[in-house]
């Protein structure tokens, strides 16, 4: 783990989805709706409504190590009658889940779908808003997101 390492934080709506994650080890994104920064190297979950105590808050992040892109039908066999099977979902799979000791919690409800972070900002947050800090501390987000175009960039060259 690296400061710059890229950290996707994304919604997790139920917690059926959730035991996906937790027993396949893999996450589910509509193409229609991903977002830029599906290289991240890991994927932060920010739990919904639905998990009652646990609600509006991250409690859990794993290693991405890998995707594809296949249709609902493929990810849920059993769903080929669902209006949704026909479309295209990244499958996102993961590396073991780890869950925090503190959570990072959002101080009032926010709508969150996907928050772009580092490494760095996501170890020393505890609430949502620190993932967003600038600061000498942290990595320059420039060169993350430079990072997430090429995934070569060693540092910035003189272009001169």
């Amino acid at each position: 783990m690296y400061p710059e390492d890229r950290v996707l934080v994304a919604y997790m709506p139920t917690p059926a989805d959730f035991s996906i994650v937790e027993s396949e080890g893999w996450y589910r994104i509509p193409m229609s709706a991903a977002p830029k920064g599906l290289f991240a190297e890991y994927f932060a979950f920010y739990f919904g409504r639905a998990f009652g105590p646990k609600k509006w808050a991250i409690h859990a992040y794993a290693r991405r190590t890998g995707h594809e892109l296949i249709t609902r039908r493929d990810l849920f066999p059993k769903e080929v009658d669902h209006p949704h099977a026909g479309d295209l979902y990244y499958k996102v799979q993961l590396g073991p889940l780890h869950y925090l000791d503190r959570p990072i919690i959002s101080l009032h409800w926010r709508r969150v779908t996907f928050i772009h972070t580092t490494w760095d900002r996501f170890q020393s947050a505890s609430e949502l808003n620190d993932l967003f800090v600038d600061g000498d501390a942290y990595v320059d987000r420039a060169f993350a997101i430079l990072k997430e175009r090429d995934p070569e960039v060693d540092g910035l060259e003189d272009c001169s």
